[in-house]
Protein backbone atom coordinates (compact mmCIF):
# COMPACT_ATOMS: atom_id res chain seq x y z
CA UNK A 1 0.00 0.00 0.00
CA UNK A 2 2.67 2.42 0.87
CA UNK A 3 4.35 2.12 -2.41
CA UNK A 4 1.80 2.52 -4.44
CA UNK A 5 0.39 5.43 -3.00
CA UNK A 6 3.73 7.35 -2.32
CA UNK A 7 4.21 6.79 -6.81
CA UNK A 8 1.04 8.23 -6.80
CA UNK A 9 2.04 11.39 -4.62
CA UNK A 10 5.15 12.46 -6.40
CA UNK A 11 3.00 13.25 -9.15
CA UNK A 12 -0.10 14.69 -7.63
CA UNK A 13 1.15 16.74 -4.66
CA UNK A 14 -1.36 19.40 -3.56
CA UNK A 15 0.36 23.16 -2.79
CA UNK A 16 -1.18 23.84 0.61
CA UNK A 17 0.00 27.00 2.18
CA UNK A 18 1.22 24.70 5.60
CA UNK A 19 3.43 22.73 3.29
CA UNK A 20 5.24 25.42 1.90
CA UNK A 21 7.55 26.62 4.47
CA UNK A 22 11.24 24.59 4.79
CA UNK A 23 11.84 26.77 7.98
CA UNK A 24 11.70 23.62 10.31
CA UNK A 25 10.24 25.76 12.91
CA UNK A 26 8.24 27.33 11.21
CA UNK A 27 6.87 24.18 9.69
CA UNK A 28 5.94 22.79 12.95
CA UNK A 29 4.30 25.95 13.42
CA UNK A 30 2.54 25.44 10.80
CA UNK A 31 1.42 21.79 10.83
CA UNK A 32 0.61 22.53 14.33
CA UNK A 33 -1.48 25.26 13.64
CA UNK A 34 -3.49 23.59 10.21
CA UNK A 35 -4.30 20.45 11.83
CA UNK A 36 -6.06 22.15 14.69
CA UNK A 37 -8.06 24.43 11.82
CA UNK A 38 -8.17 21.10 9.81
CA UNK A 39 -10.49 19.19 12.80
CA UNK A 40 -14.16 19.24 11.99
CA UNK A 41 -13.56 21.65 8.45
CA UNK A 42 -12.98 21.05 5.05
CA UNK A 43 -9.53 22.45 3.46
CA UNK A 44 -10.50 24.78 0.93
CA UNK A 45 -12.35 26.44 4.14
CA UNK A 46 -9.15 26.68 6.07
CA UNK A 47 -6.86 28.16 3.56
CA UNK A 48 -8.00 31.81 3.88
CA UNK A 49 -8.44 31.70 7.75
CA UNK A 50 -5.01 30.12 7.84
CA UNK A 51 -2.87 32.84 5.37
CA UNK A 52 -4.94 35.22 7.71
CA UNK A 53 -3.67 33.77 10.91
CA UNK A 54 -0.28 33.76 10.59
CA UNK A 55 -0.21 37.44 9.46
CA UNK A 56 -1.74 38.01 12.99
CA UNK A 57 0.46 35.60 14.71
CA UNK A 58 3.81 34.50 12.55
CA UNK A 59 4.99 32.19 15.10
CA UNK A 60 4.18 30.02 18.53
CA UNK A 61 5.75 32.48 20.62
CA UNK A 62 3.38 35.67 19.35
CA UNK A 63 0.44 33.13 19.40
CA UNK A 64 1.42 32.06 22.76
CA UNK A 65 2.10 35.54 24.61
CA UNK A 66 -1.49 37.22 22.59
CA UNK A 67 -4.51 37.21 24.58
CA UNK A 68 -7.77 34.58 24.13
CA UNK A 69 -9.33 37.67 22.81
CA UNK A 70 -6.99 38.48 20.04
CA UNK A 71 -6.68 34.33 19.51
CA UNK A 72 -10.78 34.51 19.30
CA UNK A 73 -10.74 37.48 17.28
CA UNK A 74 -8.60 36.37 14.53
CA UNK A 75 -10.04 32.95 15.10
CA UNK A 76 -13.50 34.54 14.17
CA UNK A 77 -15.95 32.62 11.45
CA UNK A 78 -14.24 29.48 11.63
CA UNK A 79 -16.44 27.95 14.09
CA UNK A 80 -16.05 24.98 16.83
CA UNK A 81 -13.71 27.96 19.35
CA UNK A 82 -12.83 25.12 21.81
CA UNK A 83 -9.99 24.38 19.18
CA UNK A 84 -8.86 28.34 19.18
CA UNK A 85 -8.38 28.26 23.30
CA UNK A 86 -6.67 24.48 23.27
CA UNK A 87 -4.22 26.05 20.12
CA UNK A 88 -3.46 28.96 22.23
CA UNK A 89 -3.06 26.42 25.42
CA UNK A 90 -0.47 24.73 23.62
CA UNK A 91 1.64 27.88 22.58
CA UNK A 92 1.83 28.82 25.83
CA UNK A 93 2.71 25.21 27.18
CA UNK A 94 5.01 25.23 25.10
CA UNK A 95 6.49 28.63 25.37
CA UNK A 96 6.47 27.93 29.59
CA UNK A 97 7.22 24.38 29.75
CA UNK A 98 9.54 23.91 27.15
CA UNK A 99 11.24 27.28 26.83
CA UNK A 100 9.28 27.33 23.17
CA UNK A 101 10.62 24.27 21.50
CA UNK A 102 7.96 22.10 21.02
CA UNK A 103 8.27 18.54 22.15
CA UNK A 104 9.11 15.71 19.83
CA UNK A 105 7.72 12.30 21.86
CA UNK A 106 4.22 11.25 21.45
CA UNK A 107 3.52 11.07 25.14
CA UNK A 108 4.75 14.62 25.68
CA UNK A 109 2.24 15.75 22.43
CA UNK A 110 -0.85 13.89 23.07
CA UNK A 111 -1.11 15.40 26.80
CA UNK A 112 -1.03 19.11 25.10
CA UNK A 113 -4.91 20.59 24.97
CA UNK A 114 -6.68 19.74 22.13
CA UNK A 115 -4.52 16.86 20.96
CA UNK A 116 -5.93 13.32 20.19
CA UNK A 117 -4.22 10.36 18.79
CA UNK A 118 -4.66 11.36 15.12
CA UNK A 119 -3.81 14.83 15.89
CA UNK A 120 -1.01 13.92 17.32
CA UNK A 121 0.28 11.14 14.72
CA UNK A 122 0.02 14.02 12.24
CA UNK A 123 2.03 16.36 13.73
CA UNK A 124 5.08 13.79 14.67
CA UNK A 125 4.97 12.29 11.40
CA UNK A 126 4.63 15.53 9.47
CA UNK A 127 7.28 17.37 11.06
CA UNK A 128 9.65 14.53 11.76
CA UNK A 129 8.75 11.80 9.89
CA UNK A 130 8.17 9.76 13.25
CA UNK A 131 6.39 6.34 12.14
CA UNK A 132 3.06 7.37 13.94
CA UNK A 133 -0.06 6.37 12.14
CA UNK A 134 -3.03 8.92 11.36
CA UNK A 135 -6.69 8.15 11.34
CA UNK A 136 -8.56 11.52 10.10
CA UNK A 137 -11.74 11.29 7.82
CA UNK A 138 -9.88 10.44 4.81
CA UNK A 139 -7.82 8.25 6.08
CA UNK A 140 -10.79 6.33 7.73
CA UNK A 141 -12.53 6.47 4.70
CA UNK A 142 -9.39 4.76 2.45
CA UNK A 143 -9.05 2.24 4.64
CA UNK A 144 -13.15 1.31 5.23
CA UNK A 145 -12.88 0.51 1.27
CA UNK A 146 -9.92 -0.56 0.92
CA UNK A 147 -10.19 -3.51 3.35
CA UNK A 148 -14.44 -3.28 3.31
CA UNK A 149 -14.97 -2.32 7.07
CA UNK A 150 -17.94 -3.69 8.72
CA UNK A 151 -20.08 -0.89 10.65
CA UNK A 152 -19.89 2.75 11.70
CA UNK A 153 -17.28 5.02 13.19
CA UNK A 154 -19.25 5.28 16.18
CA UNK A 155 -18.65 1.83 17.03
CA UNK A 156 -15.31 1.28 19.42
CA UNK A 157 -14.62 -1.87 17.69
CA UNK A 158 -14.89 -0.39 14.18
CA UNK A 159 -12.17 2.26 15.33
CA UNK A 160 -10.21 -0.29 17.10
CA UNK A 161 -10.07 -1.93 13.27
CA UNK A 162 -9.36 0.63 11.55
CA UNK A 163 -6.41 2.12 13.91
CA UNK A 164 -4.74 -1.52 13.49
CA UNK A 165 -5.21 -1.17 9.73
CA UNK A 166 -3.60 2.67 10.16
CA UNK A 167 -0.70 1.06 11.98
CA UNK A 168 -0.34 -2.16 10.01
CA UNK A 169 0.26 0.49 6.26
CA UNK A 170 2.31 3.02 8.17
CA UNK A 171 6.11 2.74 6.67
CA UNK A 172 8.86 2.91 8.89
CA UNK A 173 10.40 5.36 6.29
CA UNK A 174 8.94 8.22 4.25
CA UNK A 175 6.28 8.57 6.70
CA UNK A 176 5.70 12.11 6.50
CA UNK A 177 5.22 11.27 2.51
CA UNK A 178 3.03 8.38 3.57
CA UNK A 179 0.85 10.58 6.04
CA UNK A 180 0.35 13.47 3.52
CA UNK A 181 -0.45 10.72 0.53
CA UNK A 182 -3.08 8.69 2.13
CA UNK A 183 -4.46 11.96 3.45
CA UNK A 184 -4.46 13.62 -0.17
CA UNK A 185 -5.93 10.49 -1.84
CA UNK A 186 -8.90 10.24 0.44
CA UNK A 187 -9.49 14.22 0.02
CA UNK A 188 -9.34 14.17 -4.05
CA UNK A 189 -9.42 10.36 -4.98
CA UNK A 190 -11.74 8.37 -2.87
CA UNK A 191 -14.03 10.91 -2.56
CA UNK A 192 -17.22 10.46 -0.36
CA UNK A 193 -19.19 10.55 -3.40
CA UNK A 194 -18.31 9.37 -6.62
CA UNK A 195 -15.07 8.43 -5.50
CA UNK A 196 -12.64 8.44 -8.86
CA UNK A 197 -11.55 4.90 -8.66
CA UNK A 198 -9.83 5.23 -12.16
CA UNK A 199 -7.17 7.66 -11.19
CA UNK A 200 -6.55 5.88 -7.72
CA UNK A 201 -3.41 3.85 -7.46
CA UNK A 202 -4.27 1.24 -5.53
CA UNK A 203 -8.11 0.29 -6.81
CA UNK A 204 -6.82 -2.25 -8.26
CA UNK A 205 -6.33 -4.05 -4.48
CA UNK A 206 -9.20 -2.31 -3.17
CA UNK A 207 -11.99 -4.70 -2.09
CA UNK A 208 -15.03 -2.15 -2.27
CA UNK A 209 -13.74 -1.43 -5.87
CA UNK A 210 -13.38 -5.14 -6.50
CA UNK A 211 -16.80 -5.97 -5.49
CA UNK A 212 -18.28 -2.77 -7.06
CA UNK A 213 -19.39 -1.58 -3.40
CA UNK A 214 -17.73 2.01 -3.15
CA UNK A 215 -20.83 3.43 -2.31
CA UNK A 216 -21.60 0.45 0.43
CA UNK A 217 -18.23 1.87 2.28
CA UNK A 218 -17.52 3.75 4.35
CA UNK A 219 -21.38 1.94 6.23
CA UNK A 220 -23.42 4.70 7.15
CA UNK A 221 -24.61 4.71 10.85
CA UNK A 222 -27.15 2.76 11.64
CA UNK A 223 -30.93 4.49 12.17
CA UNK A 224 -32.08 4.42 15.63
CA UNK A 225 -35.51 2.91 15.97
CA UNK A 226 -37.80 5.38 17.31
CA UNK A 227 -39.66 3.85 20.45
CA UNK A 228 -43.45 3.26 20.33
CA UNK A 229 -45.44 3.71 23.34
CA UNK A 230 -49.26 2.53 23.77
CA UNK A 231 -50.99 5.12 25.58
CA UNK A 232 -54.76 4.75 26.97
CA UNK A 233 -56.69 8.04 28.15
CA UNK A 234 -59.46 8.70 30.20
CA UNK A 235 -61.72 12.01 29.29
CA UNK A 236 -64.10 12.96 32.17
CA UNK A 237 -66.59 15.19 31.13
CA UNK A 238 -69.08 16.46 33.29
Amino acid sequence: LPKKILGWYDNNKRSLPWRVSKNSSKKLYYRLLSEFMLQQTQVKTVIDYFNNFIKKFPDITSLATASEDDVLGAWAGLGYYSRARNLHKTAQITLSLYGGIFPKTYSEVIALPGVGKSTAGAILSLTFNQPHAILDGNVKRVLARYHRVEGHYSSSSVMNELWRLAELHTPEKQNAEYTQAIMDIGATVCTPRKPNCQSCPISKNCDAFIHNQQDIYPNKRPKKMKPERNIVFLIYKN
